[in-house]
């Protein structure tokens, strides 16, 4: 497996390095053998710093700290999502030192590498390959929308989130991972870069998908998806939010891809979208789940991202919802969410 180590540049305790945070989690795609971060966190272990739990993937302060200690680095992969797609430019002086040092680039943002003149000619002079995940498609390799949706037999969950960075791809992964230690065959449909980062082979970059085709190239990986596996369950990666101003998603999921059943992301700390005042405050978890029941999905659980909680808060809101909306609420950092599948199993 080719052997990666992960730009963060001082943001791995952000949430912009929520595509750095699902690698160091777990990716079938790459051997994940480093991070590059900062002074502060650099002697750490990543998964420490991200959740407690150590996973053998130490964190350097520089690439050139990363190269002497590590053998073979064959990718470096961009870790963070920046608003915009943009790459600040003191990583992108990383990512020069990186082809000069013979590694690969594997980039999820929306600026592409491969139309950089420099770049360009600096991955060819040190004989390196340039991965721009976000690339969009030729017209010729999408799919437009043509009703075969109707056909999947299996149960299909969007997992959709109150706002932007809750943890929708994280929960889906775990809730695909618990259903096959308990003998459900459950497949995931990604839609980020992320998603393919961590070796998805079902799915697309929705923000990279010309408009027209989003419903169909969503309908198109379901039934895919479905149709070589025989899946039980297909667990949908919601992007942004039903509500989120800055870029409303969610219904695609639920009407174009007809998935049935909803489980929902909510942080019970966060009052505003993408933590802004400007952009407006957070709608009630009650309000939300209206909205998707009236659609015609069924909310059959709420997951809590416990971001600024402590581990009794944590508890505490769990019992809350449960006692308010009388449906599995999952906490999937502190307990997993084993908890969900009976639900799935009586579907």
């Amino acid at each position: 497996m080719n052997r990666a180590v992960i730009l963060t540049n001082g943001l791995l305790q952000k949430s912009d390095a929520k595509t750095a945070h699902g690698l160091i989690r777990g990716t079938e795609r790459y051997r994940i053998i480093g991070v590059v971060d900062s002074e502060m966190t650099a002697g750490k272990d990543a998964g420490e710093i991200l959740d407690g739990k150590n996973r053998n993937i130490p964190v350097f302060a520089s690439l050139e700290m990363a190269k002497k200690e590590l053998i073979n680095i064959d990718f470096l992969i961009i870790g963070i999502a920046t608003i915009g797609g943009v790459l600040p430019p003191e990583m992108l002086e990383i990512v020069k030192e990186a082809i000069k040092k013979g590694i690969s680039i594997v980039n999820g943002l929306h600026e592409y590498l491969a139309e950089n003149p420099e770049i360009m000619a600096l991955a060819n002079e040190n004989n390196v390959t340039l991965t721009d995940i976000r690339k969009p498609k030729t017209r010729k390799d999408l799919h437009f929308w043509t009703g075969e949706i109707y056909e999947v037999r299996a149960k299909t969950i969007a997992v959709i989130g109150m706002d932007c960075a809750m943890g929708k791809r994280t929960t889906a992964r775990m809730i695909r991972q618990a259903c096959q230690a308990n003998g459900l065959n459950a497949q995931m449909v990604f839609t980020g870069q992320t998603g393919w980062l961590q070796g998805g082979k079902y799915g697309f970059i929705f923000d990279s998908t010309l408009n027209d085709f989003v419903s169909g190239e969503l309908e198109n990986a379901i039934v895919k998806c479905w149709k070589e596996t025989n899946a039980d369950i297909i667990l949908l990666e919601g992007q942004s939010s039903l509500r989120n101003p800055s870029g409303p998603c969610g219904l695609e999921l639920l009407i174009s891809g007809n998935a049935k059943y909803v489980v929902l992301l909510h942080a019970p700390k966060r009052k505003y979208f993408d933590d802004d005042p400007h952009w407006g405050e957070i709608p009630s978890v009650e309000s939300e789940i209206e909205i998707i029941e009236k659609l015609g999905s069924k909310v059959i659980a709420v997951a809590l991202n416990t971001e600024k909680c402590s581990n009794q808060e944590a508890y505490d809101y769990q019992n809350y919802y449960e006692n308010l909306l009388k449906i599995p609420i999952l906490l999937p950092i502190q307990e997993g969410v084993e908890n969900l599948i009976p639900t799935l199993k009586a579907l």
